[in-house]
């Protein structure tokens, strides 16, 4: 769709056949909460992230076999896979060989500038990206000495730091994160480093929370960075279903006309005036058109007087009244329903909708 907030100039990598930087999509990523060494459950929440819109997974890989099992769950999937890998240079050399499509580390802790170049190596014969994940959690001890806390300044330092170790061995397929659990601390280090660099950048709050107050900062703190046109690829983080990340991610991204993908639903407030249950009917239509991919916006509304013209900029939409409610299409009423009948009724003419779309 129309994107009316022009995005900061990043470079451009390829993740498998996914391309990452300026001139394409934001691309949403979430990680899979699944043992890795468990290939079949592994599959089985990629499969469900892909029909969410996943269009890149992330897999933790804490041990040798972890890695191994990479090249199983390869065999199972197209969606572009990273390896998450922390200290040990060993098991970034198995995922690359089990064919992973990218790696996230951090060069400075995973051992000697020899071991990073036999990473580098690696990953130079498949051109795969390396994402240097920056956490205000874990920052190098002189930086917190010479900062006192995890400032925003002292993130970008760290990243950096990072990537000069990749660009002495002169390699530059990068992508980075900078990421801190308040909202105001990971906006302001990513501002600062989008002046200093054009790496593309992948964004997020980490340990944002759970699915309702991960969802608040998460919108927040990425909608800010959106509507700034910095972000490339995102992650919305809760302590949630990984397929709720992918769900919120998109709301995110549509609420800003950047990316548009399954139904859009206006509901109203409830107030005085409303004479149906407006609260359960809105939640059971939303639950129940959860399936639908194509781009639609749907109005749920109390108000018989209002509601048509409230939302008339909808596809489609229902309207209460008292025991009754209408059917209304672009903000012309079609017909009046028992109120029993109003959400079946909406949810077919909208998979009717859909259909005659195709």
């Amino acid at each position: 769709m129309n994107n009316s907030i022009p995005r900061k100039k990043t470079r451009q990598i390829s993740l498998g056949t996914l391309k990452i930087g300026w001139g394409s999509r934001v691309a949403v990523q979430s990680m899979c909460n699944t043992d890795t060494r468990d290939a079949a459950a592994t599959l089985s929440q990629i499969r469900r992230l892909e029909e969410a819109g996943c269009e890149i997974v992330r897999l933790a890989v804490p041990d040798a076999e972890a890695a191994k099992a990479i090249g199983n769950i390869r065999k199972g999937t197209a969606v572009p896979l990273v390896a998450d890998i922390h200290f040990d240079h060993r098991l970034a050399l198995e995922a690359v060989k089990q064919g992973v499509d990218g790696l996230r580390i951090n060069p400075g802790n995973i051992g000697g500038k020899d071991k990073v170049a036999e990473v580098v190596r690696a990953c130079r014969d498949r051109r795969l990206p390396i994402r240097i994940g920056v956490n205000a959690g874990s920052l190098e001890k002189h930086l917190l000495e010479k900062y006192g806390h995890p400032t925003p300044e002292a993130i970008v330092e760290s990243a950096f730091g990072h990537i000069r170790i990749l660009e002495d061995l002169d390699y530059r397929e990068i992508k980075v994160s900078l990421k801190a659990s308040d909202v105001l601390t990971t906006v302001e280090a990513y501002r600062l480093f989008s002046k200093q660099s054009d790496y593309p950048l992948h964004i997020g709050i980490s340990e944002a929370g759970t699915i309702h107050s991960g969802t608040i900062k998460s919108s927040v703190g990425l909608g800010i960075l959106l509507s700034e046109g910095i972000g490339d690829t995102m992650r919305v983080s809760l302590t949630a279903d990984p397929v709720e990340e992918v769900r919120v991610a998109y709301a995110i991204l549509r609420s800003l006309k950047i990316r548009q993908r399954g139904v859009d639903l206006i509901s109203c407030p409830t107030c005085g005036r409303t004479e149906i249950n407006i609260i359960g009917l809105a939640e059971e239509v939303e639950r129940r058109l959860g399936h639908i991919t194509e781009p639609l916006t749907v109005a749920v509304m109390g108000c018989v007087v209002n509601g048509p013209g409230e939302a008339r900029e909808a596809d489609i939409g229902i309207a209460g009244g008292k025991g009754v409610g209408m059917l209304f299409k672009h903000g012309e009423i079609v017909k009046r329903f028992d109120e029993k009948e109003l959400a079946d009724v909406l949810v077919r003419e909208v998979e009717e909708m859909i259909k005659s779309k195709k």
